[in-house]
C-alpha cells in the first residue's frame, strides 16, 4: 500500500473581487521531498500557499494532513499542525535581538522567557543547518540572508515540518543561494517536506524533486524532477514554445554616452545610498549593474534621470553636463527611465492608457503647430498600434492604466519610454512581472535599441538576466562599484563575493 502524502489540498478555489486566484488546484506533498510550485507572477502560487498558511480561507476545497481532513484557520494554528511559511517579504522586527523575533508571537512560551535556552537552542539549529546567525544581534545590523535564516529558524524551533519558501533566492547572492539549498537538502533528508515556490527554472531543476506548474491561476500538471527540462517547463507556464536562448547581436561600441563621476547620492532616510560611484557606457553598449536589492541601484537610477538630485559629483550625457537640466531636458536629450516601481512612480493610474502612453511627448510628436491642439485621434491611433505591438491585453485606449495587470502595466511603460528611440535607457528590472514570452520580446527589443546604438544601463536583479543581455557587469554594494565581469556565469562566484562586499582586487 502506498504511504499516504504528508500533505494534501484538493480543488481548492479562491476568488478576489474581479479575480479567479485559484481555480480548482489541487496539489499533495511527500515526506522527505522539495515540491516545486513553479509559475509566473499572477499565477496563483501565493495565494494558494497562504490559503495553506491560514492567511486567507479557501471559498472550496480541502486541506488534509497524511488523510485527515483539517481546518486551517491562522498561521498560528497552520503551525500546530507543523506548517510553516517564509514569507518572500519578510517580518522580523529590525529592533529586536534574533532570539526575540525567533520566539516573539509563541504563545506556548509564556509570560517569562528564558532567554538563554532560547539562544542556546537557536545557536544549536544554527550549526547543525549550516544557518549560523548570532542570537544575540539586532536584526537591524544584519544582511538580508541572515534575515532569512531567522525566519528559516523560527519555523525550525517550532517544530515545522511542512516547511513552504516564498520566492526565498529572490533577494541572495549566489553564495547565500548555495547555503540554503544545503540546508533545504538537510531538512528533507531527516524527512521534513519543502514547498519551493519560484519562477527560477534553473533553480527549480536543481533543489527539487517533483514539479508542480500554475498557470492563470489554474492547474498545469505535476511532473517528476527526472522527467522535465528547462523547455518542457517553459511550455507548461506559457503554453507554448519560447526560444530561451539567442545571441547578443555583435555591435562595435561608439562614443560615451554616459559618464559618471564621483557620484554621491542619499535614500529617502538622508543617508548615502550612493557613493563616489563612477562608470561609462558607449553608444551601442549595455552595462549590467548586479547587486542585492537596496545597495543604492534605485537611488542611481533616479539621480540619472533627474528624479533624485545628488548631493556630489558630474553626469554628463554625450559630453553635456546633466546637474543643472530638469526631468523634462533630459527626456528632451533622449534620457528613457523605466522605473522598478510602475504603479506609484511610472504610471498615473487614474489616468487612460493613451494619457500615460503619451504623458511625456504628446506636443513634440502630435502637435503640429500650437501646444491647445492636440491630436487627440492620433495620439489613441499610435496607441493602438503601441498596443497590438508589445501585446498589452486591454479593453480600449480609453481604459484607465490602474484596472491593468502589473504585467501589462509594465508593458505600457516599455511601450512608452522604447518607442521614442533615446540615446540611453535607465532599465530597472524591466521584466519584473513579465511571462515568459514577454520576457523574450523585451529582451530582444532591448537589443535591438542596443544594435541601432543606444547606451543601456541595465539594474536587475537576476545574474542570468544580466548575463544575457549586458556587454559587461558592474557590481554594486552599498553604493559603490567593487568591480567588473565579463557577462559570463563562469564569473558567478566572483560575483557574488562582491555582492557581498568583496571588492575585486581582495578576491583571493
Amino acid at each position: 500500500m502506498a504511504e499516504l502524502p504528508v500533505l494534501e489540498m484538493r480543488n481548492i478555489t479562491k476568488a478576489f473581487p474581479g479575480i479567479l486566484a485559484n481555480d480548482n488546484i489541487s496539489l499533495d506533498l511527500r515526506k522527505g521531498e522539495v515540491h516545486a510550485l513553479l509559475g509566473e507572477n499572477g499565477a496563483g502560487k501565493t495565494t494558494l500557499m497562504n490559503i495553506l498558511f491560514g492567511i486567507y480561507k479557501p471559498d472550496k476545497g480541502e486541506i488534509l494532513m497524511e488523510g485527515q481532513r483539517i481546518s486551517i484557520s491562522s498561521p498560528h494554528n497552520a503551525l500546530k499542525y507543523g506548517i510553516g511559511m517564509v514569507q518572500q517579504h519578510f517580518t522580523v522586527v529590525p529592533s529586536f535581538t534574533v532570539a526575540e523575533n525567533v520566539v516573539l508571537g509563541l504563545k506556548e512560551m509564556g509570560f517569562f522567557v528564558k532567554t538563554k535556552t532560547v539562544e542556546s537552542i537557536i545557536k544549536k539549529l544554527g550549526e547543525s543547518y549550516d544557518l549560523p546567525v548570532n542570537p544575540r544581534a539586532r536584526v537591524w545590523t544584519l544582511s538580508v540572508g541572515e534575515k532569512q535564516r531567522i525566519e528559516i529558524l523560527k519555523l525550525l524551533y517550532t517544530g515545522a515540518k511542512v516547511i513552504i519558501l516564498d520566492e526565498p533566492t529572490a533577494v541572495l547572492t549566489p553564495q547565500e543561494t548555495e547555503v540554503l539549498f544545503k540546508a533545504i537538502r538537510k531538512l528533507v533528508s531527516e524527512g521534513s517536506s519543502v514547498i519551493f515556490i519560484s519562477h527560477k527554472l534553473d533553480e527549480v531543476l536543481q533543489i527539487s524533486d517533483r514539479v508542480t506548474v500554475l498557470r492563470g491561476g489554474r492547474f498545469v500538471g505535476t511532473e517528476e524532477r527526472s522527467s522535465i527540462d528547462r523547455r518542457s517547463l517553459v511550455r507548461m507556464m506559457v503554453g507554448r514554445d519560447v526560444l530561451l536562448d539567442f545571441d547578443k547581436p555583435k555591435t562595435e561600441p561608439g562614443k560615451t554616452v554616459l559618464k559618471v563621476e564621483k557620484l554621491t547620492v542619499k535614500n529617502d532616510k538622508n543617508l548615502e545610498a550612493v557613493r563616489e560611484l563612477s562608470l561609462s557606457i558607449r553608444s551601442g553598449e549595455i552595462l549590467g549593474i548586479a547587486g542585492v536589492a537596496g545597495n543604492g541601484q534605485r537611488e542611481l537610477a533616479e539621480a540619472i534621470y533627474g528624479l533624485r538630485k545628488p548631493t556630489h559629483g558630474t553626469i554628463f550625457l554625450n559630453d553635456k553636463e546633466l546637474s543643472s537640466t530638469d526631468i523634462a531636458q533630459r527626456i528632451e536629450e533622449g534620457v528613457a527611465f523605466i522605473p522598478q516601481d510602475r504603479r506609484a512612480l511610472a504610471t498615473c493610474p487614474s489616468l487612460s492608457i493613451t494619457e500615460n502612453m503619451f504623458m511625456k511627448n504628446a506636443y513634440s510628436n502630435y502637435i503640429p503647430q500650437s501646444p491647445f491642439n492636440v491630436n487627440i485621434r492620433a495620439m489613441h491611433k499610435a496607441t493602438e498600434e503601441l498596443i497590438s505591438s508589445y501585446s498589452i491585453s486591454t479593453p480600449s485606449t480609453r481604459t484607465p492604466s490602474r484596472f491593468l495587470s502589473g504585467g501589462n502595466l509594465q508593458k505600457l511603460v516599455l511601450a512608452r519610454e522604447l518607442s521614442t528611440k533615446p540615446c540611453l535607457i535607465v532599465a530597472e528590472h524591466p521584466t519584473r512581472g513579465l511571462d515568459i514570452g514577454a520576457m523574450e520580446f523585451v529582451y530582444r527589443t532591448l537589443l535591438a535599441h542596443k544594435e541601432r546604438g543606444a547606451a543601456i544601463l541595465l539594474l536587475a536583479g537576476e545574474l542570468y538576466e544580466i548575463f544575457r543581455l549586458s556587454d559587461r557587469v558592474a557590481v554594486i554594494y552599498e553604493g559603490e562599484i567593487m568591480g567588473y565581469t565579463p557577462p559570463d556565469p563562469k564569473f558567478t562566484e566572483e560575483i557574488g563575493f562582491m555582492m557581498a562586499g568583496s571588492k575585486q582586487g581582495e578576491i583571493a
